[in-house]
């Protein structure tokens, strides 16, 4: 027993070794659609009801510049103050979009190439409080939540951008909560960040930070950092003005644009699953005509986010098998119209990590990531149908969105993969087994991936182990990131010219800086 352990921990070590990418067994990108919910003929009728439901239903509540833009683009405002989108300017506007967008971070190699069905993982979901899994407790989340969170996902290898996780409740001014949540996410990780603003001043103000982090405003058009998620459609097919000014004000700065499109079947969008995904992509083109009516070309992400309703209460159900259906049928859609698309899935109707937050992540995160959607939002940490976050599920999720990408990538196919002449070796020289073969040994890191957190020792092993328990392992793992990794990609000179523009809520030693 002692031999067969002291071989296990060798196994181990070696295992946690870090490796070269070219030999891990996932990247970010890795490519799906595989998985398709939708026949051919079913794309092609949704298509045609996307079209139908812009040139007929159209748009309530345009804003003055968005009317304008878009009639000067060939949109009509009907006497019944509905803006419509005939289908040549739907179709002018798909040839005009950008396609291989590329969304960058403050860290190089952490750049996400979102062209064709290259996939990524994000957090996202704006929580209101924060739950506690060693006291089963929720409560109101707070600005070094949010900083705390960002500084996680930092080192979550299978956590490729971050979409602020929680609301700052302890921040009670709107412009205060954007610039700080801005703030809080682009100080805790290199990765792309994604942020939301209330008002187009808080655009504006948000863009002149992000000058100054970039070095210039044209350096940061060259490679924005930050994109916005921006809810500029009320589902049913009704603009939010707020919203419109706020992505007016991020496209003209260079700012990237998820166009989010958030209905709930059964309430704000169709019961019926075509419906649901029908509308959702009409509400996200017609935000796609006014990007593009705007600065022809600009960087936008389509972000098809319908959720569903638990038709016997009518809560939303974030964890329902319908959730996952709904996302993977946008995303074959997007991958079909050949547009960068955003979908929501892997957050939980459970309270707190348990098995139903386990089992309701997995199969809806890979649903929408075997069907190729480019960036599955909400992926990590979400509770309670977004109404909780908790910090410590990040790193349980990294574990998930792990196998989700390895399941994504599929199996490969080639002579060697065969492995003709291995079993020839093995069975014709009666050896009787593969595991000492140097096959076996040369793909064991990167034909097979390893949970950090998961254990898959025997009950013998596990017990002499000390019991080893899942969310204990995770809190303290986070306990030692939040102890020990403060980013300083930003340096203490530019975080004091920050400051002294900008009402900075944490203070430098809530960063890890000195006074």
């Amino acid at each position: 027993m002692t031999k067969r352990s002291g071989g296990r921990k060798a196994r181990i070590i070696e295992r946690k070794a870090p490796l070269p990418n070219n030999e891990k067994p996932v990247l970010p990108g890795e490519i799906g659609g595989t998985y398709q919910p939708l026949k051919q003929s079913d794309m092609l009728d949704i298509h045609e009801n996307i079209l139908t439901i812009l040139e007929t239903i159209g748009f309530a509540q345009a804003t003055p510049h968005c009317q304008e833009t878009c009639v000067a683009a060939g949109a009509i405002m009907g006497t019944d103050g509905r803006l419509r989108m005939p289908r040549e300017l739907v179709q002018r506007t798909l040839q005009l979009a950008q396609r291989d967008l590329v969304f960058h971070a403050q860290d190089q190699k952490s750049d996400l190439d979102l062209s064709g069905q290259r996939v990524h993982f994000s957090t996202a979901g704006a929580a209101v409080m924060v739950a506690d899994p060693t006291e089963n407790s929720y409560r109101e989340s707070r600005a070094q939540d949010l900083y705390d969170m960002a500084r996680i996902t930092d080192r979550c290898e299978h956590i490729h951008m971050f979409q602020r996780t929680c609301v700052p409740r302890d921040i009670e001014d709107p412009r205060a909560l954007d610039l700080n949540s801005l703030y809080c996410s682009i100080m805790g990780t290199t990765k792309h960040v994604g942020v939301s603003f209330t008002a187009a001043q808080h655009v504006q103000d948000g863009l002149r930070l992000l000058h100054l982090v970039a070095g210039s405003e044209a350096k940061w058009r060259e490679r924005p950092f930050v994109s916005m998620s921006n809810c500029f459609v009320v589902p049913p097919m009704k603009f939010a003005e707020e919203s419109l000014e706020c992505l007016r004000v991020g496209v003209e700065g260079g700012m990237p644009i998820l166009l989010l499109s958030a209905g709930q079947a059964g309430a704000t969008a169709p019961a019926k699953l075509a419906g649901a995904v029908s509308q959702a992509w009409a509400e996200c083109i017609g935000g796609l005509i006014y990007v593009n009516a705007i600065r022809p070309g600009a960087p936008a992400i389509i972000g098809t986010w319908p959720f569903v309703s638990d038709l016997r209460t009518g809560a939303m159900s974030g964890g329902s098998p319908e959730q996952g259906l709904l996302s993977a049928a946008c995303a074959q859609m997007g991958n079909y119209l050949n547009l960068p698309t955003g979908t929501a899935c892997g957050m939980t109707d459970a309270k707190l990590p348990d098995f139903q937050a386990g089992a309701e992540r997995a199969y809806t995160a890979v649903a929408a990531a075997m069907a190729g959607g480019n960036i599955v939002y909400e992926a990590a940490g979400m509770y309670a149908s977004l109404m909780g976050t908790c910090p410590e599920s990040l790193i349980v999720d990294n574990d998930v969105l792990g196998a989700c990408l390895r399941m994504t990538k599929g199996i490969n196919v080639d002579e060697d993969s065969l492995s003709l002449e291995v079993m020839r070796d093995v069975c014709l020289n009666e050896k009787g087994h593969y595991l000492g073969s140097d096959q076996t040994l040369s793909v064991m890191q990167s034909e097979y991936i390893y949970p950090e957190l998961g254990n898959r020792s025997s009950p013998n092993v596990w017990m002499e182990e000390g019991k080893p328990n899942l969310i204990d392992n995770a809190v303290k793992q986070k306990t030692q990131i939040l102890q020990n990794w403060f980013p300083d990609h930003i340096s203490d000179d530019l975080d004091n010219r920050i400051r002294q523009e900008f009402d900075i809520f944490l203070s430098k030693e809530a960063i890890g800086r000195s006074k």
